[in-house]
């Protein structure tokens, strides 16, 4: 047996053509936490918050299917895109349904979801009112009083009240009501005390309970209800407004005038505006230090003790300060022309922010000297209510003598504060403002990335701001490249740096009133062009072919400015293929290669260029042939071989297998987990592999328990292409060699729900007289019979499905319907990995013991008889009854359970016989073969799909051989 083991067998490739849509099943990890009293219609897994959610997306099909989770009220949500999704310490939010989707090229994708509950209890908060018609100045003096449970909680809380230790219960005392608020259902619980007596003054606790749900403890919450109890008041320390100069420190104080318990103070500001961040908040007192203007505003002191509403009492802050300080000019409006000339009339206007407002006042001074209002000096003001405020000097019949410097001053009437100056000169040389655009600066080109200016010329005195915007454009006003609507500019220049072709577009500036005249504002356009080099695809482009072979390279124009005079160049690495341009309606260009060669390998590259640049296509031509694809639903992947190794059948297809030249070989590498060292070995091919052909290649001697990771990589004449690599995973029980489309399929374990309409490859014996029907509550037909089969399957679900017998006409009494399991191939303790087929007259004690499982619904007057055989398929074809069950077990699902003792390969057969009537339906689901004795009470029978890594140990030589099968061969007639 040794030699054969190092004996390389030559893989010859039959026709065997491999592909198959995905499946895919949600599988959590740790035991669900929902109540037992509710039967949901949809899959569902409740977990504890802050617990972590692992949820695993079982998937086959070939090629492997990739995997991507998402979340139905999160789009865009990234999820990592691998068969695990793993929350740490999840919260309420991130409750919800979750979609695996499962994809591979072939068919359809296969999407499951399984909705998460996130279970939790927040503290019970009770607050404490009173009718607003019954109140007077004594609270709680005979009133009515409602004392309100809130807890925030999933599953729906459930309270209870207690008066000292006493359950309040209303049927035993008539001068209480416990209700829950229509609008609140299921989240609040008002206990109503009628016309307060004495005995209603005591403490009271509130118990919140979800009744130990995920082991979510009961939370409380206490009141003490007492003649004294009442809703807080509060009272400022404060001045209202409360005005301060800059870098001071303000204290802001409020107290309690009143409420029984105790209210709680804390300081807000309106909107949910953060307090400053240099503040500090104890109870009632709020501290700003170096206080800005930033700080200034209203600032509300909040009393609350869950009596009644809580207080709020609010004050102002006003942070003393001027800014803004601006000028303008305006003209003689009795006349056509914006000049200002002797004889006419001119005003001068000053604006400036203050706060407070009140404390504003301005004075003018003439070359310096103070300047009193009078008849031809006329000085006014706006009420101190108008902010910003304003003052406006009027200069009647303007006289030469009028020319001079006019200066305004700002500033509060206190002091503390720096005042405001601001200079106007009005002389012949004040003149209204003109705009205009350098030559040659109106029509500007500049490229992507450049930095550009954009200049307005303004003339006039005095100068004033200039304001820059885009035009409209197809009646949407674009932003400006700082996403601004407006731009000021104080010497008439607009820098835009790192230009983008979005910027292309018409810019408008003009005059502003503010520094100058207040006349009709000037403007001029410039036209900004950027030009940008061709935008092109593919940037970058695989393409795999084989020698001899004709193929075409298109490199195709997305955009470009200039779009015009567009010349291309095609070469392989350095050497010139060959130049051109494109023609006006063009917007791609070829390169055809009539028979590859091997100097024809290589990078080819496309340039179309343009006065702005060039855009760039790659085409990296290669022989290299695909990387293969593991096959992961190989029947009995791994076998036992010996006591201290095991064997794993290892299986692909290769990708696209004729795009390149012929696979010559595999290069083989396995490397034992947790170790460096890689052994190699080649696997010859003879003939041409067929798109989809399964190859199967048997690994032997690996060690106990170990894990290993292989690497498979063709080889070509060309050389070696892509590696693709897969982890082998030993599991320390003795598996079952099992064959079977289920989507759960885990060594050891089989389990069918009969969700896939494959039926995990079950199969109607054609010997019987009817057929067993898969079935599900959801789909059932109107005129089905009444008073027997199930309502649901299982798990409660009217969607899940499950096989069951109708014994409807034309059934006779004594009808028999079988259903053929999947043939299970298992081996002796003492046996190799080829005795499959060991002699039957081996004892029991010499191979393992199976736990059979299914569940089983058997409701109805005329109900016959369930039956199962194990039938074994050695030498010969035995058939052995090991449970047996006949008549009426009540409308409810039942589980049996069996021990086996297969001695070969073997079918379990479940036979339905049929009753003496019609109301004699007969189902089962979610069938289970397990290794191992049956076990009380029953184990979950959800597979869980195990990936464990062995640890690693000391190296050892490891042997191969190959062997040609037939994998798909006898899964199913």
């Amino acid at each position: 047996a040794t030699d054969l083991c190092v004996t390389l067998v030559k893989l010859v490739c039959f026709s065997l053509l491999i592909t198959s849509p995905p499946t895919a099943q949600i599988v959590p990890s740790g035991q669900t936490c929902n109540m037992e009293e509710e039967r949901h219609t949809e899959r569902v897994y409740a977990i504890r918050e802050g617990e972590t959610l692992e949820l695993q997306c079982l998937v086959t099909g070939h090629p492997r299917p990739r995997v991507r989770w998402t979340k139905t009220d999160r789009q865009g949500e990234s999820y990592p895109h691998n068969e695990t999704l793993r929350i740490e310490t999840i919260s309420r939010h991130q409750g919800g349904r979750y979609y695996c989707k499962a994809e591979n090229g072939q068919g359809l994708p296969a999407i499951r979801s399984i909705r998460v509950d996130v279970y939790f209890l927040d503290d019970p908060v009770i607050t404490v009112h009173q009718s607003l018609g019954e109140a007077k100045e004594q609270f709680y003096f005979e009133r009515t009083v409602f004392l309100r449970c809130v807890s925030n909680s999933n599953p729906p809380v459930h309270y209870t009240w207690r008066r000292g230790r006493e359950v309040v219960s209303q049927s035993s005392d008539s001068g209480v009501e416990i209700y829950e608020p229509f609008f609140t259902q299921g989240e609040t619980k008002i206990l109503k005390l009628k016309n307060l007596r004495p005995q209603d003054y005591a403490d009271y606790t509130c118990i919140s309970s979800v009744r130990n749900v995920c082991s979510i403890e009961d939370k409380t919450a206490q009141f003490s209800l007492s003649n004294r109890t009442a809703p807080p008041s509060i009272k400022l320390l404060v001045d209202d407004p409360l005005v301060v100069n800059p870098g001071e420190t303000i204290t802001l104080v409020c107290a309690a005038a009143g409420g029984d318990p105790s209210p709680t103070l804390s300081w807000v500001r309106p909107g949910g505006e953060e307090l400053p961040k240099r503040s500090t908040a104890k109870g009632g007192t709020l501290s700003v230090p170096a206080v800005t203007t930033e700080d200034g505003g209203a600032y509300s002191c909040v009393a609350s003790n869950n009596v009644g509403n809580p207080a709020k009492k609010s004050t102002t802050v006003l942070v003393r300060g001027l800014r803004k300080g601006r000028f303008w000019i305006t003209p003689d409006p009795y006349h056509n022309d914006d000049n200002i000339q002797i004889g006419r009339e001119v005003k001068i206007s000053c604006q400036v922010q203050a706060t407070p407002p009140e404390e504003l006042q301005f004075s003018w001074l003439k070359n310096g000297r103070p300047l009193r209002s009078s008849e031809r000096m006329v000085i006014t003001h706006t009420d101190t209510d108008v902010s910003p405020g304003t003052t406006n000097l009027d200069i009647i019949d303007l006289k030469f003598t009028d020319f001079g410097t006019y200066t305004c001053v700002a500033s509060l009437r206190n002091g503390g504060i720096p005042e405001i100056s601001i200079d106007v000169n009005i002389s012949s040389t004040t003149v209204p403002p003109e705009l205009t655009v350098p030559r040659g600066r109106s029509h500007l080109i500049t490229q992507e990335g450049d930095t550009v200016d954009l200049q307005c010329l303004v003339s006039g005195k005095p100068k004033p701001i200039i304001l820059w915007s885009r035009a409209e454009e197809g009646g949407t006003a674009a932003l400006m490249p700082d996403g601004s609507a407006q731009v000021e500019s104080y010497d008439g220049v607009l820098r835009i740096s790192n230009v983008t072709r979005d910027m292309s577009g018409t810019y408008r500036c003009q005059t502003s009133q503010y520094n100058g005249f207040n006349v009709k504002p000037r403007e001029a356009t410039i036209q900004l062009v950027v030009q940008f080099p061709p935008t092109v695809e593919p940037v970058y482009m695989e393409v795999r072919q084989a020698l001899g072979r004709a193929f075409s390279l298109t490199c195709r124009l997305l955009r470009a400015h200039p779009a015009r005079l567009l010349r291309y160049e095609w070469k392989l690495g350095s050497r010139l293929l060959t130049v051109g341009q494109l023609g006006d309606q063009q917007d791609e260009t070829y390169y055809n290669v009539r028979a590859l060669n091997r100097e024809g390998y290589g990078e080819y590259t496309c340039d179309i260029t343009n006065e702005a640049g060039a855009g760039r296509c790659t085409f990296l031509i290669t022989g290299k042939a695909y990387a293969p694809e593991f096959y992961y639903d190989t029947y009995g992947a791994l076998w036992q071989n010996r006591p201290r190794v095991y064997g794993f059948k290892l299986q692909w297809t290769q990708m696209k297998p004729n795009i390149v030249d012929r696979i010559l070989a595999y290069r083989l590498g396995i490397r034992q987990m947790g170790q460096s060292r890689w052994w190699e070995q080649e696997i010859p091919i003879e003939g041409t592999i067929k798109n989809g052909e399964l190859l199967t290649y048997n690994l032997t001697e690996l060690v106990k328990p170990e894990s290993y990771l292989v690497r498979l990589t063709p080889i070509t004449r060309y050389g070696e292409g892509d590696a693709t690599e897969r982890i082998i995973t030993y599991r320390s029980s003795h598996p079952i060699n099992l064959h079977s489309d289920c989507v759960c399929l885990c060594l050891g374990e089989f389990q069918c729900g009969f969700e896939d309409e494959a039926l995990c490859l079950f199969s109607q014996d054609k010997t019987d007289d009817f057929d067993w029907t898969r079935h599900s509550a959801a789909s059932r037909d109107t005129k089905y019979t009444p008073n027997t089969g199930p309502s649901s399957d299982h798990n409660g679900s009217k969607q899940g499905f499950y096989m069951y017998i109708e014994t409807s006409r034309p059934r006779l009494e004594g009808d028999k319907a079988r259903l053929l399991s999947p043939t299970f191939n298992t081996n002796s303790k003492t046996a190799s990995a080829s005795s499959s087929s060991s002699s039957s007259s081996s004892s029991v004690a010499n191979h393992p013991t199976y736990c059979f499982a299914f569940f089983y619904h058997m409701y109805g007057k005329h109900i016959g008889a369930l039956n199962v055989f194990l039938r074994q398929k050695g030498q010969t074809v035995t058939e052995t009854s090991v449970w047996s069950l006949n008549g009426n077990q009540g409308d409810r699902w039942r589980q049996a359970k069996v021990n086996i003792h297969p001695t070969s390969a073997f079918q379990m057969v479940i036979e339905g016989v049929r009753g003496s009537g019609i109301e004699g339906d007969i189902a089962i689901d979610d069938v289970t073969i397990e290794e191992g004795e049956c076990k009380n009470p029953p184990p979950n029978s959800e597979c869980t799909y195990l990936r464990s890594l062995a640890s690693p140990s000391s190296p050892h030589i490891w042997q191969l051989s190959v062997t040609i099968i037939l994998a798909l061969i006898g899964r199913q007639r």
